[in-house]
């Protein structure tokens, strides 16, 4: 684990626990987000899912640290379901012309390289690398971005692109953060 992650590892091997079904409920929450995305005048429904997904991306995390049951599962299932919500959003938005669709194969690139390696570190070393700092800044930058595509604010609309552009210098900033970070891993093999 890296020491730039405050959760230590207290319950590796557990599976079933309280904040691991929250970020599980929080990956399955995308389907009906999607199909109210779909439907016309779901406003309120639409805005309190995202609100459930918001709140239970925080909770996940400090239920596992208060209960001392951080655990392997965790520490993947947790970001793995805001890349499931973040991408499938990000996706159905692209491809309805209301999102850059240059953002979304960013993003999903991004996303694999750093899981595919990471997954391959994994299996090599036995270590969990925890997120960085800046790629948990993105991916709030990223959430906050889609929520206003999401609902877009009229006569400010410019803020759409300013936080995509935050987010995309976040993201490639923690992108180098974690390449740095593997090849420090891949000598160590």
């Amino acid at each position: 684990m890296n020491n730039n992650n405050k959760s230590k590892i207290t319950d590796p091997d557990r599976i079933l626990t309280l904040s691991n079904f929250i970020s599980l409920l929080r990956a399955i929450l995308v389907i009906p987000i999607i199909y109210y995305l779909l439907v016309p005048d779901s406003t309120v429904i639409l805005a309190t899912l995202i609100i459930v997904v918001v709140l239970s991306d925080m909770l996940d995390g400090y239920i596992a640290r208060k209960a001392h049951e951080v655990t392997h599962v965790g520490m993947w299932l947790d970001p793995l379901a805001d890349a499931i919500v973040i991408v499938s959003v990000a996706f159905y938005l692209a491809i309805s012309g209301k999102f850059p669709m240059w953002f979304f194969i960013f993003f999903l690139i991004r996303y694999a390289t750093i899981t595919l390696i990471g997954l391959y570190l994994i299996n090599h070393t036995h270590r969990i690398n925890g997120a960085n700092i800046p790629g948990k800044i993105a991916t709030g930058l990223v959430a906050i971005t889609i929520i206003l595509h999401i609902f877009p604010i009229p006569s400010f609309e410019f803020l759409n692109d300013v936080f995509i552009w935050l987010s995309f210098v976040m993201l490639l900033l923690s992108w180098i953060m974690y390449m740095k970070r593997y090849l420090v891993e891949f000598k160590k093999l």
